[in-house]
């Protein structure tokens, strides 16, 4: 009879948040592993080149009972936000074909936008870590190359604004 190991509690959110980008990147493509982070007691943000557009997964509360994971645009420019959001919308059903239909595109606070979908929040085990982790580098395995796409066709329509000066 095989007794599976225990699964630990890490010791609490701050842990599980520190931990999570590392966590992560095994579960990418070499070129995704590149990403810088940014961690606090209730969430981590992994982004490439700006950290107001950014992968986060953010606790919501032990009382609701859920997490986020998604693709935060936080610009402090609320129309390059509404550009992203805009661009997402246009492959939602691409997204909740490869992630699952709870996935969503829609406005947030502050003018920003977002791409997410919540999860229930569990006990902060190596489990749960581990799971977490492969959402996430799943969600951004999909959402990366959208997010590229997006920003390519915002560069281009920008350039020709600027040449039919």
């Amino acid at each position: 009879m095989q007794v599976s190991a225990p699964h630990f509690p890490i010791v609490n959110s701050t842990s599980f948040f520190r931990e999570l980008p590392a966590a992560t990147r095994p579960h990418l493509s070499t070129e995704l592993r590149k990403f810088r982070s940014e961690t606090r007691s209730w969430l981590a943000q992994l982004y490439y080149t700006d950290a107001r557009l950014h992968y986060e997964v953010w606790n919501l509360g032990e009382h609701r009972g859920k997490m986020e994971i998604g693709l935060h645009f936080e610009s402090r420019d609320r129309t390059t936000n509404d550009r992203y959001l805009a661009g997402f919308q246009r492959h939602m059903i691409e997204v909740k074909a490869k992630l699952g239909e709870d996935w969503e595109a829609e406005p947030w606070e502050k003018g920003w936008t977002k791409v997410y979908a919540t999860i229930e929040r569990e006990a902060f085990t190596e489990d749960y870590l581990e799971r977490v982790a492969r959402q996430l580098a799943g969600a951004m395995a999909v959402l990366q190359p959208i997010f590229e796409d997006v920003q390519m066709n915002r560069v281009a329509s920008t350039t020709a604004r600027t040449r039919r000066r």
